[in-house]
Formats: structure tokens, C-alpha cells, sequence
């Protein structure tokens, strides 16, 4: 089968998943993208750049597999003599309804935000069908649809909810864990703390460093690596934190490179999480596989990747549990060293999902 995928935000998490799906599936897969930049405009001009993109193609897919970041209505719109007949597919990474926005976005302070969100909402409505990357992810946004949609003055379309919810399913992402597996590297003799994710406001690092002041404020001892994908209007947090922990940082910055990145992993001891928001959690998923002791908070979608029976001793509740659990992972290096976590994560990996990908995909053709 001849599957297009079409993804306007062609960086990160989601260029990692196009590629991966497409390296490790049984189908013939090519990728229509655009750079990763400007993301509110990839949501509002990218569907008429993709659509003239399709018309240049001269390709006829079995299948089209878009992401949540195309405003679909629009591009099938514009493409519906080529399009006719094609099943398509929406895969939501993540979605602007319950995404949490930053107080100081421009958009926000104009009461312009539900916008995006509705550009997901009739994107879910023009799809044959809907994968979301967890559970959580998409009971969250089912749930929160009818709140949504009752917000404007009238004729709300309040049935079009089960609509969405009956073309809908979930498909966790798929990882290429294997990259890891060749990293040959030593742990440092001081315990390191690891903060692999962006550096955004929904990743919540002020509580991450206020509570590595209130640790180091006892007297215990630790190392810090902090890196992942920063940008020009990262969180000023970050930049007191660089003179705050210059005593404790012995990595700090995004790692271009890919195998620079897995040693780092590799070489961490402690994930402590504290995000607010989190759709799936690669980064997270990453780390667990590199046995990297995770400290999650008990909301969100950790608790349906954490096996049941490990949520006491990796899921949080409060910021004192936090504290606790944190202080006791540095005093007990040499335990948590010996814990083998990487059966967590690989379930997620390429070679356990793609045939699933695939499975789905096809069932969808076979039905349209």
C-alpha cells in the first residue's frame, strides 16, 4: 500500500515519527513536510502549501496519513478532484484545546486561542479516521469537546462529539530505541539529575529547579545535565538556573547530535519529570530505556506507560512526594543503579509498533 504522510511541522518529535514509521513500515511510505518554524502559521497557511505541494506530486497514495498540525478541512478542500476516494488519516501528536498556552502568548491576551483549537476540531471532523498517541491524550480531548464547542453563541454541533469519538483510537508512538543499545559509556561517581525535554513553560522548570535548591539546600550532592530542544524565547528560568546550579551542571544545551544525545542518556542516573503537559513523553520513554530512574508525576499519561505495580515507588503526587522520592534516589545510588528499566520503553520501540501501524492502516483501506 502507498501511504502519504503530510506533516507541516516537520521537526522534533513529529519529524522523528514520520522517519521512523517510514523506515521500519512494510508499506511504501513518502513524506510531504515543512521546515518546523512558526508553528500557528503552519496551522494556518500549511494546508494551501501542502495542497499545491500534492498537486506537483503527480502521486496517487492508497492512503494519506496527516498530522494534527494540517488544517485538514482546508487542505482536503483544495485537493478534492485528486483526493476523492483516499481514506484519510489524522494522527494528533497533541492538540490546541488542552494544551496548556503560556499567560504571556499574544494570542491569549487577544482571545485568540480558540482558533487552533478549532482548526483540530473540524481536522478530527473532515478525517475517516483519528489516532491519538495515548489514551490520556485522547480522553482528554473527547472530554473537554463539548466544554469547547458550548463556549459559542449558538448552534454548537454538540453531536458532531460522538461523531469524532467513533472514528477514534489510539496508536502509541513508535521510537527508534535501537540507537541506544550501541552506547558504551561510564557512569560519573556523583549521582546525575538529567533534564532531556524542550525548554518550555509546559514542562514546568521552575518547580524542577526550585525543588534541586530545596534538595541541595539538605546537603546531598548531585550533578545536572540539561539538555534538550531550547529555543530563542526559552524560559528565563533557565538562564538564572545556568548561574544558580554552575556548581552542579556538567552538561548544559540542545545536543545536535544524535549519538552525543544517547550518551548523555546513557550516562544519567535520575529523571525527575515535573511537566503539566505531556501527550505521550518520548524523551521520558528514552531515558527509562537507557535505565535512567524515572520520578513521574501520577497524572497525565505516565501512569498508562508505568506498569501498575512501579507506580508507588515512580509516580508522584505532590511536590513534598516529590522531594522525597528525589532525595531518596540520590542517597540510594547504588540500588537504583542496579535496576533494569528498559522493558518499560520497549514496547514502544519501531519493531513492536510498526507492524501494528501497519495492521491499522491497512484495516482502514480495506473498510474505506
Amino acid at each position: 500500500m502507498k501511504i502519504l504522510i503530510i506533516e507541516p511541522y516537520y521537526t522534533g518529535s513529529h519529524k522523528s515519527w514520520s522517519i521512523g514509521f517510514k523506515r521500519n513500515s512494510s508499506h511504501s511510505i513518502k513524506i510531504l513536510s515543512m521546515k518546523g518554524h512558526f508553528w500557528k502559521w503552519r496551522m494556518h497557511g500549511g494546508a494551501v502549501t501542502m495542497a499545491n505541494e500534492f498537486h506537483s506530486l503527480n502521486y496517487k497514495p492508497d492512503l494519506i496519513l496527516a498530522s494534527d498540525m494540517l488544517d485538514l478541512s482546508t487542505f482536503v478542500s483544495l485537493t478534492k478532484r485528486e483526493t476523492i476516494g483516499i481514506p484519510i488519516v489524522l494522527y494528533f501528536h497533541e492538540n490546541q484545546i488542552t494544551y496548556p498556552w503560556s499567560k504571556t502568548d499574544r494570542d491569549i491576551m487577544k482571545n485568540r486561542d480558540n482558533h487552533y483549537g478549532f482548526i483540530n476540531y473540524t481536522s478530527a471532523l473532515s478525517a475517516d479516521f483519528i489516532l491519538f498517541n495515548s489514551n490520556f491524550h485522547m480522553n482528554s480531548f473527547l472530554n473537554i469537546l463539548p466544554t469547547f464547542l458550548k463556549q459559542f453563541p449558538d448552534y454548537n454541533e454538540l453531536e458532531t462529539v460522538n461523531t469524532i469519538k467513533q472514528k477514534s483510537n489510539v496508536l502509541y508512538l513508535g521510537l527508534d530505541l535501537g540507537k541506544f543499545d550501541k552506547i558504551k559509556t561510564k557512569k560519573t561517581k556523583t549521582p546525575l539529575i538529567l533534564w532531556n525535554h524542550r525548554w518550555e513553560y509546559d514542562k514546568n522548570p521552575e518547580l524542577f529547579f526550585s525543588v534541586l535548591k530545596k534538595i541541595r539546600s539538605k546537603g546531598v550532592n548531585f550533578s545536572l545535565a540539561i539538555i534538550g530542544e531550547n529555543f530563542s524565547n526559552s524560559p528565563t528560568i533557565f538562564d538564572s538556573a545556568k548561574k544558580d546550579f554552575k556548581n552542579q551542571i556538567i552538561k548544559w544545551g540542545y545536543l545536535n547530535s544524535r549519538k552525543n544525545y544517547a550518551e548523555w542518556l546513557c550516562k544519567s542516573d535520575i529523571l525527575p519529570v515535573t511537566s503539566n503537559q505531556e501527550f505521550f513523553g518520548a524523551s521520558v520513554m528514552e531515558a527509562i530505556y537507557c535505565n535512567t530512574w524515572p520520578i513521574l508525576p501520577k497524572r497525565l499519561t505516565y501512569p498508562e506507560l508505568i506498569p501498575r505495580d512501579l507506580h508507588n515507588t515512580h509516580l508522584y503526587q505532590s511536590e513534598k512526594e516529590l522531594i522525597n522520592k528525589l532525595t531518596w534516589a540520590l542517597e540510594n545510588l547504588s540500588s537504583i543503579r542496579k535496576n533494569k528499566l528498559k522493558f518499560i520503553s520497549k514496547r514502544f520501540d519501531w519493531k513492536n509498533i510498526s507492524p501494528i501501524f501497519d495492521k491499522t492502516l491497512t484495516e482502514v483501506k480495506e473498510k474505506y
